[in-house]
């Protein structure tokens, strides 16, 4: 199921240049979600507890890819450069 899963998604790449204060709200849960713009131009937003594990001492910044299914379910998020 995965391998079909992977075989039908969809990736949006974009960029985050969020400030260690802003980051920290999504840590703690008081922002539930991030918004950010494609590097096709589309809006994306989606749950910031997928952030978390980027979050650094200066926040998070990176350029990064999406991928998700045909329904719009979040498959993976990976960094793909900083």
């Amino acid at each position: 199921m995965k391998d079909q899963q992977t075989l039908k998604a969809k990736a949006l790449t974009f960029r985050l240049h969020v400030d260690r204060e802003e980051a920290m709200r999504y840590y703690r849960g008081e922002a539930s979600a991030v918004v950010a713009i494609t590097d096709s131009g589309q809006s994306l937003q989606f749950p910031a507890l997928h952030v978390r594990r980027f979050i650094t001492q200066s926040g998070i910044h990176g350029r990064f890819k999406i991928r998700f299914d045909d329904n719009h379910k979040m498959i993976n998020l990976e960094r793909i450069s900083d």
